[in-house]
């Protein structure tokens, strides 16, 4: 949530930074939200003061006798008590209604971020390796998965309808060690303390890392009111809600492997096809909570922990800065790593790492303490898939694959596969 006493000061930097993302201006409308708000709340405290002023002028009356006086105050009294409730039922709606709106505001890019409409403005940061080259023709991953027999769409369909998939025997170990390999490279490599969180989460959770209220059809809710987490950074970011830390000991590294749950909402007709876009899927987070002297520092460097997955699983990819149409409601800043994928002939995503400012902080209240200074500082989150499990399969698959349709299991996977180094039809 951004700060309203900065869009006050900063009317026309927030128009323009809306315009970029595409976003209609409304700078003029919140300052004019928060004027009511302010008034409206003075014009309560004015109520107040005066309230406690005249019952202590009541006091004063009767010790001198004075019971014109002393009745004419607690008429006054009265009245303030009868016009408070809708005073007090007035200020609740004046900072219920910006609030509202501000919490549908996307956060601020960054002055470095391409300003652009969608992802055909993106721009290449890096490239890492080639493209495979084969003598034989490259297969698209549910060709290859269901070749082996070892992928089962339609009995996932029959269990759960579509956007599901069934894995079996050695496909369904390659998803495990993929998930296990990515989350041993980052707490023994990276850093990264390894957490285990609830998939169900209140919606408080959901409003402060900014799924909540905009986004909330794209989400899965159970029938008592908690939300299935569609990424980990829900559950991760949120470990800091309402604290206070020491500064001393930021920044803060969670990683997580869980499965994540997402409707899909708007997706209709896209990648019906096989593992790409599912309902359910495995993915391995990255949080980082700091300050804001070391974010773009700690966006960098958690870009490089997932770009490290796949250069040591030996896949070719590159790593996009998403322009300002294309980044994520919270982020100030968004790399996106794509991943070749022979089958489909294009680079796919497969991580997308974000550093939000003090943007998801503000809606949590997640602050910490600045030695030598009395005011507490809202801290600085960072997201980022390390990286998604279902498509790392995905490439492993379409890149390893072999011309008699059997696929070689990378070198780095070979300790978490039971002594198998290549996959095979049953």
């Amino acid at each position: 949530m951004l700060d309203i006493k900065w869009i006050r000061e900063n009317e026309q930097a927030l128009d323009e930074a809306l315009k970029k993302r595409g976003a209609v201006p409304i700078a003029a409308e919140l300052v004019a939200m928060d004027e009511r708000r302010r008034n409206v709340i003075q014009r309560l405290q004015d109520m107040q003061s005066r309230r406690n002023a005249a019952s202590k002028e009541i006091g004063a009356a009767m010790g001198q006798k004075n019971l014109e006086l002393a009745e004419k105050l607690k008429a006054e009294v009265a009245q303030i008590k009868d016009t408070m409730p809708a005073a007090e039922q007035e200020e609740r709606e004046a900072i219920a209604a910006l609030d509202d709106v501000l919490s549908r505001l996307p956060n601020i890019p960054f002055d470095d971020v391409p300003v652009g409409k969608d992802e055909h403005d993106n721009v290449v940061a890096r490239v890492f390796g080639e493209k495979p080259r084969w003598n034989h023709p490259a297969k698209e991953h549910f060709e290859i998965g269901e070749a082996l027999g070892y992928m089962d769409f339609d009995r996932a369909a029959k269990l759960s309808g579509s956007r599901f998939t069934v894995l079996t025997s050695q496909l369904a170990r390659l998803e495990r060690a993929l998930g296990q390999f990515m989350l041993d490279m980052h707490t023994m490599e990276h850093g990264y303390t390894e957490v285990s969180s609830p998939l169900m989460v209140k919606a408080e959770a959901m409003f402060g890392t900014g799924q909540l209220p905009k986004f909330e059809e794209d989400l899965f809710k159970t029938t008592d009111g908690r939300y299935l987490i569609p990424t980990a950074e829900v559950t991760l970011t949120n470990l800091v809600s309402g604290e206070i830390l020491d500064q001393e000991k930021l920044p803060l590294r969670f990683t997580a492997l869980t499965p994540s749950f997402r409707s899909e909402a708007g997706s209709a007709g896209r990648d019906t096809r096989g593992m790409l876009r599912q309902h359910q899927f495995w993915k391995c987070e990255l949080v980082s909570i700091t300050d804001a002297e070391s974010a773009v520092a700690e966006h960098e460097r958690m870009t490089e922990c997932a770009e490290n997955v796949l250069k040591r699983l030996g896949l070719h990819f590159r790593t996009m800065t998403l322009c300002t149409g294309d980044m994520g409601f919270s982020a100030r800043k968004t790399y996106d790593i794509e991943v070749w994928l022979p089958g489909q002939d294009a680079y796919r995503e497969i991580s997308s790492c974000s550093v939000c400012g003090d943007f998801q902080a503000r809606r949590m209240n997640a602050r910490h303490r600045v030695k030598d200074e009395k005011a507490l500082r809202f801290v600085h989150t960072l997201n980022g898939s390390g990286t998604a499990v279902g498509r790392c399969m995905i490439a492993v698959l379409e890149n390893y694959l072999n011309e008699d349709g059997s696929v070689t299991i990378p070198d780095a996977l070979l300790p978490y596969m039971g002594g198998l180094t290549k996959i095979e039809k049953a």
